[in-house]
């Protein structure tokens, strides 16, 4: 089965991450906005083993220039790669740092694929056959935001958007137990799916960061929309909110 492939792949492409020793840094357009040689191999390896699986598929990557997504992307099947969601994470030694294969089918969400190599957690689902964590079958928590944990990305990239994002946190926070920052949006919004958090919010990322993430969190019973509550858009960059089933409203906060 090609889940069971790309599931195989992302432990291999773990593995290199896990492996990777003192990487070489560089820079790319906007804040803190950091690649390593490491996310370059390891963007690199995924295609070279995807396209045996899937010759066909085109390939949209954080990496080498192929960021950007066309008009041919929106038809047939195409891979959204993310080879290490929490770049700066890894960088720093501040754990997690995630594996993201999202595989789009017509431009929409098909396939999913999100590792966390140091955990050993794996994280998959197809559409409309539900959303699993290690084989096991997982769905989002029924309690109300009030008794939940919210996780939040501070969109660093985009310094325009700090104070937007910070009032609404503030505004969040005695509406739930408490917030929390991993640094890397997969992994949130993979938190969500499993019931460790409630919400997850961010003003904008890109295609990569929720291509996959997105459709196990909707596997997971999760309402996953933009800010406003509009249908993501799988074609660039947007604002995400992921809810969990007991989280039936948009908070205020969003609407304000």
């Amino acid at each position: 089965m090609v889940k069971d492939q790309i599931i195989e792949i992302a432990k291999e492409a773990g593995e290199i991450m896990l492996s990777a020793k003192r990487p070489k840094i560089m820079e790319k357009a906007g804040h803190a906005n950091f690649c390593t040689e490491t996310d370059e191999k390891i963007q690199a390896f995924l295609i070279g083993k995807l396209k045996d699986i899937l010759p066909e598929a085109e390939f949209l990557g954080e990496e080498d220039g192929q960021d950007v997504f066309s008009s041919k992307m929106s038809s047939g099947y195409c891979f959204v790669i993310d080879p290490i969601d929490g770049t700066s994470n890894f960088i720093y030694e501040y754990r997690p740092s995630v594996v993201s294969i999202g595989l789009l089918k017509d431009g929409k969400p098909y396939m999913a694929v999100v590792y966390n190599p140091y955990d050993e957690m794996m994280f998959s689902a197809v559409s409309g056959q539900g959303a699993y964590l290690n084989g096991e079958r997982i769905m989002s928590s029924e309690a109300p935001l009030k008794d939940s944990l919210t996780v939040f990305g501070t969109a660093p990239y985009y310094i325009e958007l700090q104070e937007k994002t910070f009032d609404i946190a503030k505004k969040l926070l005695p509406l739930c137990v408490d917030l929390r920052r991993s640094g890397t949006a997969a992994w949130d919004m993979c938190c969500v799916a499993m019931g460790r958090c409630s919400l997850y919010f961010e003003l904008k990322i890109q295609l990569w960061d929720y291509a996959a993430a997105a459709l196990i969190a909707q596997e997971a019973g999760c309402m996953v929309t933009d800010t406003e509550g509009a249908p993501l858009s799988y074609r660039g960059p947007s604002s995400v909110l992921c809810r969990a089933r007991g989280v039936k409203e948009i908070p205020v906060c969003f609407l304000s």
